[in-house]
Formats: structure tokens, C-alpha cells, sequence
């Protein structure tokens, strides 16, 4: 009796974590790589959202929190235009 209750627990979790997995995805419609020059420094991310303008407003702003110090410089940075920016439909 315990091999069928760890198979059924096993089974539960696996269809638990595909179904998180699935509904994650799913929502994922786009993704943008950017390179972000700001003070000097150059860096590059990807993220992907829902749209586009999500997904590069996400890529700008990680690259930008390694380029930025402070709260109003990382505002300035992810207002800049990416020097690079390259999207996609997933």
C-alpha cells in the first residue's frame, strides 16, 4: 500500500509543477535582448512579458541595475534608449 501512495504523491506533485510551469509560459508573448549604455558603463540583458514594450521595459531595467547607483540614477537609466534592442515573438 505505500509504493501506490508514493507513486499517487509523486504523480500529484509532478502534475502540480507542470501546471505552474504551463501557466507561466503561456504568459510569456515576447522577448527583447537590449544593451543599455549609461555613465560610462555597458550592459545587456533579456527578459521576456506578456508584449513587447514589457519585455524591453524588464531587459532595460535589469542591464540598468548594474549601471546605475541609487533610485534616480536607475529612473534616468531605464529612460534611456537601448543602444541595442532586438525583440521577439515567443
Amino acid at each position: 500500500m505505500a509504493p501506490r501512495r508514493v507513486l499517487v504523491t509523486i504523480l500529484a506533485v509532478a502534475a502540480f509543477v507542470a501546471l505552474l510551469l504551463y501557466g507561466t509560459l503561456s504568459s510569456q508573448k515576447a522577448e527583447c535582448f537590449v544593451v543599455t549604455d549609461y555613465n560610462g558603463g555597458r550592459d545587456s540583458a533579456t527578459a521576456s512579458a506578456a508584449n513587447e514594450t514589457d519585455a524591453e521595459r524588464q531587459a532595460r531595467d535589469t542591464a540598468c541595475g548594474t549601471l546605475a547607483h541609487g533610485m534616480s540614477e536607475k529612473i534616468l537609466c531605464s529612460q534611456t534608449p537601448p543602444a541595442v534592442r532586438r525583440c521577439r515573438t515567443l
